[in-house]
C-alpha cells in the first residue's frame, strides 16, 4: 500500500479543515482527488508530504511514517503544490540542477535531460523560469517533482494553465508515470478524471463523500439520473416525449433527433421504443449515454 491515511483530522483554530479522513491508495495506482474549493484537498496532500502536521490520526507513504519518518517519505515522494513555487530568476537546467542536490542524485545532466524531454521542455530549456508562461512553468514544477524518480507522485492541480495541446501531453505523461508510480492527484476538470484516474475519492467539507473505482463510481445508479440520445425518422414534439414516463426533459438537437434527461433508476430505453410504436415512428438510432462524473461530483457535494 503506497498511501495509507487512518482517521487523520486538521484543526485552524475553530476551524475544522479535515475530519478523520481515511483512505488507500495502492502502488500503480492513478487517484483522483476531488472536492470544492476549500474542502480539505490541498490540507491533505500537505500533510502526506510533510508540509505541516495532522492535528490528529495516522498515515504513511510507502511504509514510512508521516510523523516519525518524514525524511524518508519526502525521498519517495514526488509534490507538486497548487501553487507551483519556483525561483523565477533562475534558468530552467539551472533550477533543476539546484533540486538535483538537495536530493544528492549522482547522474545529474543525464537525469535532466531526460525530465527536459519527458516533460517537453527543450524549446524553453535555456530561457530563466520568470520568462515562462504558466503552462510552461507548470511542466518545470513536474519535472522537479518527478527528478528524483519517487515511488509516489502528489500533483496539486497539476494541469493548470495549459493549453489542449499541453494538457493532453501532461495527461500522456501523468498515465505513462502511473504504470510505475503511485499517483494521487487533484483538479477541478472532470475530463481529466475519466481519462486519467483509476480511482476517484470525492471530499467535501473535510470529510470524504465517494472512494470507489472511476468507471463504478461514474454509473452508479444511485444518481437516478440518465441521458438518452434519439433519432426518429419523422417529427414529434417535446410534450409528447415528455410525456414517456420518467422523462425529465428533452431537447430537439437537430431534425428528428433528441437528447432526453430521465430522472429514474430504470432504463427508459424500453418506453422509448414504445412511445414510436404508438405514434407510428422508427427509431433509427438509440444511445445511453454513460453517467457523468461531473453529476456525481454535483450531486454529492452540493
Amino acid at each position: 500500500m503506497s498511501i495509507k491515511v487512518n482517521n487523520i483530522s486538521k484543526t485552524y483554530g475553530e476551524q475544522n479543515a479535515l475530519k478523520d479522513i481515511s483512505f488507500e491508495v495502492n502502488t500503480g495506482e492513478i487517484a483522483g482527488f476531488l472536492g470544492p474549493n476549500g474542502a480539505g484537498k490541498s490540507t491533505m496532500m500537505k500533510i502526506l508530504t510533510c508540509f505541516i502536521p495532522q492535528t490528529s490520526g495516522t498515515a504513511s507513504v510507502c511504509g514510512f511514517d508521516i510523523s516519525e519518518e518524514s525524511l524518508e517519505v519526502r525521498k519517495n515522494v514526488g509534490y507538486l503544490p497548487e501553487h507551483n513555487p519556483l525561483y523565477l530568476d533562475m534558468y530552467v537546467k539551472e533550477y533543476l540542477e539546484f533540486i538535483s542536490g538537495l536530493h544528492h542524485l549522482k547522474n545529474v545532466k543525464s537525469r535532466i535531460s531526460e525530465m527536459i524531454e519527458m516533460t517537453g521542455l527543450q524549446v524553453e530549456q535555456k530561457k530563466k523560469i520568470g520568462a515562462l508562461s504558466k503552462g510552461y512553468r507548470q511542466r518545470v514544477g513536474l519535472a522537479q517533482a518527478l527528478i528524483h524518480d519517487p515511488k509516489v507522485l502528489i500533483l496539486d492541480e497539476p494541469t493548470t494553465g495549459l493549453d489542449p495541446n499541453q494538457l493532453e501531453e501532461i495527461r500522456n505523461l501523468i498515465i505513462q508515470v502511473g504504470k510505475q508510480k503511485t499517483v494521487m492527484l487533484s483538479t477541478h476538470i472532470m475530463q481529466e478524471v475519466e481519462a486519467v484516474c483509476d480511482r476517484v475519492i470525492i471530499i467535501n467539507n473535510g470529510q470524504i463523500v465517494a472512494n470507489d473505482i472511476t468507471s463504478v463510481l461514474q454509473n452508479s445508479q444511485n444518481f437516478n439520473k440518465q441521458f438518452i440520445s434519439v433519432e426518429f425518422d419523422k417529427a414529434t414534439t417535446k410534450n409528447s416525449i415528455k410525456n414517456i414516463e420518467g422523462v425529465f426533459d428533452a431537447i430537439n438537437i437537430k431534425d428528428n433527433s433528441w437528447q432526453i434527461e430521465a430522472h429514474t433508476d430504470k432504463d427508459i430505453r424500453p418506453e422509448i421504443f414504445q412511445f414510436a410504436v404508438k405514434n407510428g415512428l422508427a427509431v433509427l438510432t438509440l444511445h445511453k449515454e454513460e453517467q457523468r462524473l461531473e453529476d456525481v461530483f454535483k450531486y454529492l457535494t452540493k
